[in-house]
């Protein structure tokens, strides 16, 4: 039996346009070839034309799974140093601002000659050097210490004045323009008063700030440390751990291997079985065609013969019957007899079937057919074609066998990748290194926290005297105003007036008494902070500091890098920087790739080659599958040519055509027994009755029989006319068929074998390349990598620079406002006082000018 052939659409939409299309064309365009008497070596050269790829064309992979994308593991995850960043917040244009004050305080470039001069051993820097370079903050400083000088010397001195009276009196004389005078003092210190007090918000939040990043960011620092000191000593490890991922595409490859001959055998029957079948089916129905013919053949000349033998006995029956029958109708003694008479005369032969084509010798032709047994011809080659699967199993267990050894020594070679490492050996002195620098750090960091305490606790305690300050300006405005509101005369004695007055003196008190505490603080941050941010912040960013290290002769011996680092070469800061912050990994920036290249190490093809070799020189030979033998293709050839198609078909139809008889004989029977009951002759009824009954016989026995024998022989004959004009042409194309596809089979199943081998190579292949992508990847941005180094230096300017030194600039920054806003505050404070407090008016006389304390009746009324 056949299996069961793929319909055409299903394998179209399977495989595209695939083996199945170009086959089913190029047999078409054979099928009129052959009729038309073209040879069979022309034949097969076409249509290898067809089924075989043309140069250069792309293959495509029929039934292979496209390639997995390999999911890894994250080994360099415990050995990543986390990145720092400041984050955007409110204070950002309040930091921005004191940076371009420090730029003018300090426009001068990076101290090199200095910093050099005062690193040597013993230091050569000069004071008068260092003053010059500090010309920007001497000149803050001695205005600051101005302010700290002048603030107590002059509020003493208003003391004084003020325990004289005179200061901070009344107004005497009443004018028109005391109103305008009043507002304007008032307006001018509500408006210092609300600056200072935004001075003393941002001072308060910067100082708040500047203790929630000290601790964190001594923390960060630490961390940072570690995670770089964790780096080095993961690499070893995290090294080993990225070889040991091989496993991943091993595993892939293997399963691969344990199922590609299966694969490739089903894909070979896959492509092939509906050219295989269509041939098998197209030689069982030329077979079937034999069959049926030589069974029709037999039936038109066995029927015929019977035909002629009955026709032979039915002629000289017809023939004594209608003599007979004649003569009753003919005497005179036959009353009604005219009518029957001119259906008796036509009681005679109607075919006659010795005039139709013998076909004798076509059955001759044909006997013995067919000698090769057929079916066990198709199930021979159904079972050889069914097996290609098993046998691509057997035939490839060798091969695979090799290739799983194969993977075995590229894990070897990967391996070598782990102990060939070059960074191993340098790793321990920078580990020491960065260990020195962990522990020579922490009793800093720990005093930093320590001094952080109190500065902190100081910036709270100046905060809060200068939010005194703005708090007495602004009850002492508010007395004041209410006062001078309700006040009908401005000669009145108003007790809130009186309380504003005195509120807003306690402030100036205030101001004098802690403005030079508060200029000190503002002092030591600002030369402390500013210094930072200009000598180190500013210079750190912009990389001068690298370059500074970078310059032979900068750093003493003491100070040297590479010494400490424990390396062989000099390194260059900057670039090294650089590189490291673009992802370069550490055994390039250690200048080590001479000794060790990383691209030869992760080179697809160190790995893939052999691999690759084994499986490009690999080929099946698969047995041939005989379709058609020697003694079926004779069979088939001796049918062809048995003329079989020059049988006059068309004589045939004129004689069947024609009845048995030429009357109707059970008709003729009926009148002769209708006629012997009319009678009056005895003798004559008895007679046409007789007649009657042996027409019967003649009609039941021998007419009804050759009846059916035509019908039967019209059968055969419509079969074999239907079937012979096309039934060469038909077994040609079979012919044409089964030799097409048992020369094309065994270069189709190379070519099939050949590209699925193609595929499975780029899909293993694919598996090694995505892990040394993805080994490359690990190498250089997590376990050998140098970012780490680089974004420990970012964190380090960070945590100092971004999440520290801002805030600390923006805290003296913001009270160095308020300290010189409060001088503002005491002068228009005191102004202020004079129009709280009720006026006296003048009067004079004539010997002298005298101010009296009474009341004058309302002269004119004072009111905000």
């Amino acid at each position: 039996m056949l299996a069961p052939a793929t319909r055409p659409s299903q394998l179209q939409s399977r495989l595209g346009p695939s083996l199945l299309s170009e086959s089913m064309q190029a047999w078409r365009w054979l099928g009129g070839a052959r009729s038309s008497g073209v040879g069979c070596p022309w034949l097969l050269l076409v249509a290898s034309a067809f089924l075989l790829p043309a140069p250069g064309q792309p293959q495509q992979c029929s039934l292979a799974a496209p390639a997995l994308t390999l999911q890894f593991a994250d080994v360099g995850a415990d050995q990543r140093v986390p990145v720092h960043h400041r984050l955007a917040g409110s204070m950002d244009p309040l930091y921005g601002f004191v940076q371009s004050f420090l730029d003018v305080v300090q426009p001068n470039p990076f101290p090199t000659e200095l910093l050099r001069d005062a690193l040597k051993d013993p230091p050569s820097a000069n004071t008068s050097q260092i003053l010059r370079y500090q010309t920007g903050y001497i000149i803050c400083a001695s205005i600051a210490l101005v302010y700290f000088v002048a603030m107590p010397l002059i509020g003493l001195g208003i003391c004084c004045f003020r325990r004289n009276r005179c200061c901070t009196g009344r107004i005497k004389v009443y004018s028109r323009s005391l109103l305008c005078q009043r507002n304007l003092f008032m307006f001018c210190l509500l408006l210092i008063t609300l600056v200072i007090l935004g001075g003393v918000i941002c001072a308060f939040a910067a100082n708040q700030k500047v203790r929630e990043e000290i601790e964190p960011g001594t923390r960060d620092a630490l961390n940072t440390l570690q995670a770089l000191r964790r780096h080095m000593n993961g690499i070893p490890r995290g090294v080993q751990l990225t070889v040991e991922e091989f496993s991943v595409p091993k595993k892939h490859i293997l399963s691969d291997l344990h199922n590609v001959s299966w694969s490739i055998g089903s894909t070979i029957h896959f492509l092939l079985k509906e050219t295989v079948y269509s041939a098998m089916g197209a030689m069982k129905d030329r077979v079937q065609d034999l069959q049926n013919s030589q069974h029709h053949l037999q039936t038109v000349n066995k029927t015929v013969h019977t035909l002629t033998r009955y026709q032979s006995e039915l002629e000289s029956t017809l023939k004594d019957r209608k003599q007979s029958i004649i003569s009753l109708l003919e005497d005179p003694q036959c009353t009604y007899c005219v009518s029957a008479l001119s259906r008796a005369r036509n009681l005679e032969l109607g075919a006659d079937f010795r005039k139709v084509p013998s076909v004798e010798r076509v059955l001759k032709t044909l006997h013995g057919l067919p000698k090769a047994n057929f079916s066990e011809m198709i199930h021979q080659a159904n079972s050889s074609f069914n097996s290609i699967p098993e046998l691509a199993v057997v035939k490839m267990a060798e091969v695979i066998q090799d290739l799983k050894e194969e993977i075995e020594k590229a894990t070897e070679r990967v391996q070598s990748i782990a102990d060939s490492f070059p960074i191993l050996d340098h790793t321990r002195p920078m580990n020491d290194a960065l260990a020195r620098a962990e522990n020579s750090s922490r009793p800093y960091f720990k005093a930093a926290k320590h001094y952080e305490k109190y500065r902190w606790i100081a910036g709270v305690v100046t905060c809060t005297v200068v939010l005194l300050i703005v708090s007495c300006n602004i009850l002492g405005l508010f007395f004041g105003t209410y006062g001078l509101v309700v006040r009908e005369d401005p000669s009145d004695y108003e007790s809130r007036g009186e309380a504003g007055a005195k509120l807003l003196l306690t402030g100036v008190g205030f101001s004098f008494l802690f403005s030079w505490l508060l200029i000190l603080l503002v002092c030591v941050t600002f030369l402390v902070g500013g210094n930072v941010q200009t000598l180190m912040c500013k210079h750190w960013a912009n990389q001068e500091i690298y370059k500074f290290i970078d310059t032979p002769g900068n750093l003493p011996p003491s100070m040297n890098i590479t010494q400490r680092l424990g390396l062989k070469k000099n390194l260059n800061i900057t670039s090294t920087y650089q590189q490291c912050k673009d992802g370069a990994g550490l055994w390039e920036v250690l200048q080590l790739k001479d000794n060790y290249s990383l691209n030869d190490h992760l080179n697809t093809t160190k790995y893939t080659k052999e691999f690759q070799k084994r499986l490009d020189s690999f080929n099946i030979s698969f047995e041939d599958i005989t379709l058609l033998s020697a003694e079926g293709k004779r069979d088939l050839e001796t049918f062809r040519d048995s003329r079989i198609d020059r049988i006059e078909y068309a004589d045939f139809p004129a004689e069947m055509r024609n009845p048995v008889v030429k009357t109707n004989v059970e008709g003729l029977a009926v009148d002769l027994e209708r006629l012997s009951k009319v009678q009056s002759d005895r003798t004559l009824a008895a007679q046409l009755a007789d007649e009657a009954q042996k027409l019967r016989r003649i009609q039941n026995s021998t007419v009804l029989t050759m009846e059916g024998l035509v019908v039967k022989l019209k059968e055969s004959v419509q079969f074999l006319s239907t079937m012979a004009p096309g039934f060469q042409a038909r077994i040609n194309n079979t012919e044409n068929q089964i030799g097409l596809v048992e020369a094309i089979l065994p270069l189709q199943t190379q070519r099939i074998l050949r590209q699925e081998l193609d595929c499975f190579v780029r899909k293993e292949v694919g598996y090694v390349s995505q892990y040394l992508s993805w080994l490359r990847t690990v190498l250089m941005e997590d376990v050998a990598s140098c970012q780490p180094f680089s974004t420990a230096l970012d964190n380090g300017r960070v945590i100092l620079c971004d999440r520290i030194a801002d805030p600390w600039n923006a805290f003296w920054f913001s009270l160095g406002c308020c300290a010189f806003f409060l001088i503002l505050s005491i002068i228009f404070a005191i102004e202020t006082t004079r129009h709280l407090r009720p006026i006296r008016h003048r009067l004079i006389s004539t010997g002298s000018e005298e101010t009296y304390p009474f009341h004058i009746p309302r002269v004119t009324s004072l009111r905000l």
